[in-house]
């Protein structure tokens, strides 16, 4: 805001109050002592009332807190306008030089050049003038060079007078208005022809052009050409042409896709998971044809698929198995990106962890995997295949898989209608499948040169993961938290006669399963691996160890019979040094340790019965002095009557 005035700006603004010629003003300060010496300006002074006038002529200005009371007021609250139209005047004139700009840029390349042009002609008149020659003969010299009227150059000039050096160029661009008539028709042609041709059946404006016609002759619709009605709909807006026309799902895709940086991220960080149902027909053991699913988990920071596994559905058990594969091999990641199909959003996969697509979280549910080893498991978007980073793998093996040259006539086509010739003629067994899948998987990960943000357009998959899992702080989970990883079999016994187990055909045994012949087990396994040792839990969840798996041998294989017979000596030499060891003491020590067993004396009788002896009918009274005499008459007549009998039985045998 301007402070000082001199006494014509005073007259020129018509105060209340104040004087109206230059005389009158000096005497009025002369009056009011408006030049004290002890209240002139100075930068020392900063709070003077009046200073002397700079510049041509002299004289004072005063400052305006000399001014009578209204004459003050109204003079702040004009230079308050006035400051606040000149701001507003300078946005406006911005924002006018802005949409200027914003106007030239969009002009095509061909019609910006013209303005080019003449700001080439304008500065090279420019130069002739700072050079010495005068502004008409530059015009001249200028307009004949350029091969234009001098009037035309003249009437550029004019375009950028007083128009800052830095802004000539979109003032000089030509501001042809175009076409200026159209063809009148009726509104309501153009409202069918927009209506009928903005479908999802998406006619072509030919047809719904020749429809129009028909329609308008029995309406009286006036009609203009096609082209015409073809450069009105092109101003429709394109979001509402392609939403209209080819619905929701490619509106969305107009809209960019989210980049997300996974270089804040690490190896094994996070890993992300998908299904993908193989373009090629496979034969499975029992006979039965079908497209396998292949169920992996890719590092998101590398790119690298860790672990897959192939089935004939996407199941539970698969990505159980895939998971449990990349723990016991990398670790256990922090985070894990899921699809919301039913096999990972099952309990045995994910209870516990809050779902918003599928089920609920209850309080007494068992805690899946993925939560009992302190995985954050989070959600794709269904049906959004950019949410998850690993459907581009999946695109790049789709074709290195389907269309290996081992599969020739088992490829089905990646759509119904790319199905080829040979359509179903051919399957290739499992056992064929699953090894070329894996050297294509293999290959996925080593291909050098990937153009990732992490590669750098050099590293693949493989080595970008190997630098940084070397760095990084990572997460091995205890043996047994990986055997829970396993599937679960069905309870089976222990058979009684030598302690084996039995699996699809398979036998298992170890030392252990002795003590529990006659017994239920549980065995935890890999299906795609029943050669492998099974783990061994009792029914109650107590774990009892590993079993290995016997392989049955040739009939006349001595080979395998002189191994099976090293095997049993030694178990028997092992087992008969733990029975002796056990043994600590001798038998000599053990029958010294027995107790001395003594007779014991015979106790006194207290009361004694009498004995009578009696022959025959009558009592014999007992001669105490005479019993010894008389027990041996008795045992003499005894003999004699027994020798007599048997001489008869004797002559009566002899008379029969």
């Amino acid at each position: 805001m301007k402070e000082f005035f001199s006494p014509s700006e005073l007259i020129a603004l018509k105060l209340p109050d104040m004087p109206t010629t230059d005389r009158a003003i000096q005497l009025m300060a002369e009056r009011e002592n408006w030049r004290d010496p002890a209240r002139e300006w100075s930068p020392e002074n900063t709070g003077g009332t009046w200073r002397r006038r700079a510049g041509r002529g002299g004289g004072h200005e005063y400052r305006y807190d000399v001014l009578p009371t209204r004459a003050k007021r109204k003079l702040l609250l004009a230079q308050r306008r006035e400051g606040t139209q000149d701001a507003r005047a300078a946005k406006k004139a911005g924002l006018q030089r802005d949409a200027l700009w914003d106007w030239f840029e969009r002009l095509p390349a061909a019609r910006q050049e013209k303005a080019r042009d003449r700001l080439a002609a304008l500065e090279a008149v420019a130069d002739l003038i700072a050079s010495g020659r005068q502004r008409d003969v530059a015009m001249m010299h200028i307009a004949a060079e350029k091969k234009v009227a001098l009037r035309t150059l003249y009437n550029w000039a004019e375009l950028v007078a007083g128009v800052p050096r830095a802004d000539w160029l979109p003032h000089l661009q030509p501001r042809h208005a175009g076409r200026l008539t159209t063809a009148e028709y009726s509104e309501e042609a153009w409202e069918f022809f927009r209506s009928n041709y903005l479908t999802q059946s998406e006619r072509s404006a030919a047809y719904v052009y020749r429809d129009l016609l028909k329609i308008a002759a029995e309406q009286g619709w006036s009609v203009p050409s096609r082209k015409t009605l073809e450069r009105r709909l092109a101003k429709v807006d394109t979001a509402q042409k392609v939403f209209l026309r080819k619905g929701a799902e490619a509106l969305k895709r107009l809209f960019p896709a989210q980049e997300r940086d996974r270089s804040a991220l690490h190896a094994l960080e996070a890993v992300n998971a998908d299904g993908h149902k193989c373009d090629v027909f496979v034969k499975w053991p029992d006979g039965q044809v079908s497209r396998p699913i292949l169920v992996g988990f890719q590092d998101i920071y590398s790119g690298k698929v860790l672990s897959w596994r192939v089935d004939r559905t996407e199941n539970l058990d698969l990505v159980r198995l895939a998971f449990a594969d990349l723990v016991e091999t990398y670790g256990v990641p922090d985070h894990v990106l899921l699809d919301n199909g039913r096999a990972f959003a099952s309990k045995k996969i994910t209870g516990g962890i809050a779902n918003r697509f599928r089920f609920k979280v209850k309080a007494e549910e068992p805690e899946g995997i993925m939560k009992a080893l302190g995985c954050q498991v989070h959600w794709a978007t269904p049906y959004h295949g950019q949410s998850k980073p690993i459907e581009r793998a999946w695109r790049d093996l789709a074709h290195a898989i389907g269309r290996d040259v081992r599969f020739e006539g088992a490829w089905t086509g990646n759509t119904v209608e790319a199905k080829p010739e040979n359509y179903g003629s051919k399957a290739i067994p499992l056992d064929v499948f699953l090894p070329v899948a894996a050297e294509r998987i293999l290959e996925h990960n080593a291909r050098l040169g990937r153009a990732s943000k992490i590669c750098g357009g050099k590293l693949s998959f493989d080595q970008a993961f190997a630098a940084s899992y070397e760095t990084s702080l990572i997460t091995k989970p205890h043996e047994a938290a990986l055997r829970k990883l396993l599937l679960s079999s069905e309870l089976v016994s222990v058979r009684q006669e030598s302690g084996s187990v039995y699996l699809d055909g398979n036998r298992y045994w170890a030392e252990f399963l002795l003590g529990e012949r006659g017994r239920k087990v549980t065995l935890r396994f890999d299906p795609d691996a029943l050669h492998q040792p099974v783990h061994v839990y009792r029914p109650d969840g107590a774990y009892l160890g590993k079993a290995d798996c016997l392989e049955a041998v040739g009939f006349f294989s001595t080979d395998a019979a002189r191994s099976h017979a090293r095997a049993l000596g030694d178990f028997l030499k092992k087992s008969k040094a733990a029975a002796i060891a056990g043994q600590r003491l001798t038998l000599a020590e053990q029958a010294a340790l027995l107790p001395k067993i003594e007779a014991p004396e015979p106790p006194d009788a207290k009361v004694i019965r009498p004995f009578i002896a009696t022959r025959g009918n009558a009592a014999l009274a007992i001669n105490p002095a005479n019993s010894a005499e008389e027990d041996q008459s008795f045992w003499t007549d005894f003999n004699r009557s027994a020798a007599r009998l048997s001489v008869v039985r004797n002559e009566d045998g002899a008379g029969d």
